[in-house]
């Protein structure tokens, strides 16, 4: 499964707190970040979009303020909001000089279940690495609370894969993947380089920590692989060691989780089994252009129907009224019908600010 990382146009890559801060001291590994930040630029020079999901902002932030004992909610956030500018500015310090730009990115559980927020994300996401930079992600620790936590990085990856549109994504940890018990105990246990499907049998695996993992981390693994495969990404669990990708297309073993088709596939697949919101009705000249691969432009919309917000998707009905498809809108209903027929150029004068140029994106929608 070299091949998941090396052919991968988009990857993802998580850093546990353990990796990156040292239990005893508190301090960052700038060692460790250094090979780690040698093997990002490495990627970014094959022609990849890299995007690096990382804990460590409480961990840094905790010493900083003295905080020896367990923590409550409040001194989580306030050591996250320490920690975290520390946490970006050694990504920025380890990277700047190998010329790989960075960029900070804050999510919650809200901005990925939030179909308008999703839809912010996804596309700041893809300025930022058409850009060439490299957006460093972290859960909002500092406003998060439990109902609006993803609770754990590994599922905060897959998502942010899924959101992404990225081919592989690979979880860093203290382990080098899954086995079929835990090898500390059962001397017959097995390690599995591949998983194509995850049964419930492979699931039960999960029910015991390998190599000092929390019982509940390699679940929280199993389900983030759900996520990842689901959305057309491979999932890769593998050891955090010096130059941990470089190992890992070296040879490292690892496990990999199989995905379902590939994210463009996986992603039209789960718009068009959404319920719409409405209806936009287009002329031969936009069902042409739908039909190449392009965009929706409101200049050829000729009717728009219904109630809905931006994000909300919607039936796209041909110039004979039969349905072409559906997709995710970017403006509300009442907008919708504001721009319709437009060119996108009129759109600002006409909403009183800059909306985007297409009313409904091809990456949004499934003809």
């Amino acid at each position: 499964m070299v091949a998941s990382l090396t052919e991968a146009r988009r990857v993802v890559v998580k850093i546990g707190s353990a990796l990156l801060v040292d239990a005893e001291t508190g301090r960052l590994r700038h060692d460790w970040l250094a090979g780690l930040a040698a093997d990002v630029a490495m990627l970014r020079g094959m022609g990849k979009d890299v995007i690096v999901v990382s804990s460590g902002s409480i961990a840094l932030g905790r010493r900083v303020l003295g905080l020896t004992a367990a923590l409550s909610l409040e001194e989580s956030q306030a050591a996250a909001a320490v920690g975290q500018i520390r946490l970006a500015a050694a990504y920025d310090d380890a990277l700047s000089p190998l010329g790989v730009t960075t960029a900070q990115v804050l999510l919650t559980l809200d901005d990925s279940e939030d179909r308008r927020r999703y839809l912010n994300m996804r596309a700041t996401f893809e300025t930022l690495l058409a850009m060439g930079a490299v957006p460093i992600v972290n859960e909002n620790d500092t406003i998060a609370t439990d109902e609006i936590r993803f609770g754990d990085n590994d599922r905060l990856a897959a998502q942010v894969a899924a959101m992404a549109g990225a081919e592989a994504c690979v979880l860093l940890s203290d382990v080098d993947g899954l086995y079929t018990a835990n090898p500390n105990l059962d001397p017959e246990a097995r390690h599995l380089d591949i998983v194509p499907d995850i049964t419930p049998e492979i699931a039960a695996m999960a029910g015991e920590g390998v190599s000092g993992l929390s019982k509940g981390g390699m679940i929280t693994k199993i389900m983030a692989a759900r996520t990842a495969t689901d959305a057309g990404c491979a999932l890769g669990i593998t050891r955090g060691t010096d130059r941990p990708l470089s190992a890992l297309i070296d040879g490292a073993r690892a496990t990999w989780f199989l995905p379902k088709g590939d994210p463009r596939t996986a992603r039209k697949r789960w718009i068009a089994s959404m319920k719409p919101r409405g209806t936009v009705a287009i002329d031969q000249g936009a069902a042409q252009a739908l039909a190449q691969g392009k965009s929706l432009l409101p200049a050829g919309v000729t009717f728009v129907g219904g109630h809905f917000d931006r994000g909300d998707p919607v039936t796209i009905e041909g110039p004979d009224g039969r349905a072409m498809g559906q997709g995710l809108i970017s403006y509300s209903g009442d907008d919708a019908r504001s721009i319709r027929g437009l060119r996108s150029g009129d759109i600002a004068e006409r909403l009183g600010y800059s909306g985007r140029a297409a009313l409904i994106h091809r990456d949004d929608m499934a003809i």
